[in-house]
């Protein structure tokens, strides 16, 4: 997880294009989970976030200073993210496009919580808008799992998870619900399945054999 986000996109190769779903929520909303599921049981494709990329940078960590400092290392951070998505959606052959509004979350949490000075901010948002604009991203269905911040707060307790990441459930499953369930900030580029994500791991089967129809159907032409 970034920020309580996951640019991760699960595609399949039909006759005539490629379909793209989006998987998103908040830190710890079970996003690995669900794309494990599908991976294994449905005949799709799926990418990941390049953390690997993040955490090496000819040498350099930008993940780990960004924890350490967020307001100095925010912007270096959220650009190199811009970066490597762009990359991997203008040089792959199987159209597989990032959707890059999650980052724009990310940037407007650090924001909004005084992380990031209003300059970064400004220059990260001109950066969006012009990707959005000029750079051509098909996204056919946004998974939208909806997760209680308190929820995710005990997750990444069990999990050891990185205490700043904690603080920042509840800021950032605002921003998602503004997005994708009140509709109130970003444009949305495709249609949105919530699916109430509190459970266990077994609940979570359930539901995702429950929407499992619902979601392959995207991939249907």
């Amino acid at each position: 997880d970034m920020n309580g986000s996951q640019w991760k996109v699960s595609t399949r190769i039909g006759r005539q294009k490629c379909v793209c779903i989006v998987l998103e929520g908040n830190i710890a909303s079970g996003k690995t989970t669900c794309l494990e599921y599908f991976s294994r049981t449905s005949d799709v494709k799926v990418f990941t976030e390049p953390v690997s990329k993040w955490r090496n940078v000819r040498g350099h960590n930008p993940l780990a200073l960004r924890y350490q400092d967020p307001e100095r290392w925010g912007l270096t951070l959220q650009s190199y993210i811009q970066l490597t998505m762009l990359d991997r959606h203008t040089s792959t052959t199987v159209s597989d496009p990032p959707e890059p509004h999650s980052g724009s979350v990310c940037a407007l949490e650090c924001s909004c919580s005084g992380k990031m000075p209003e300059v970064d901010f400004a220059v990260l948002s001109e950066w969006f808008d012009w990707i959005t604009t000029n750079v051509s991203i098909p996204v056919d269905l946004i998974v939208y799992l909806q997760t209680d911040p308190e929820t995710c707060h005990r997750r990444l307790k069990q999990r050891c998870r990185e205490t700043e990441e904690e603080g920042m459930t509840l800021a950032i499953h605002e921003l998602y619900e503004d997005w994708l369930v009140r509709r109130t900030s970003f444009s949305l580029p495709a249609p949105v399945l919530v699916i109430p994500a509190d459970g266990d791991h077994q609940d979570m089967m359930l539901k995702y054999e429950e929407n499992r129809e619902q979601i392959l159907a995207a991939t249907i032409f």
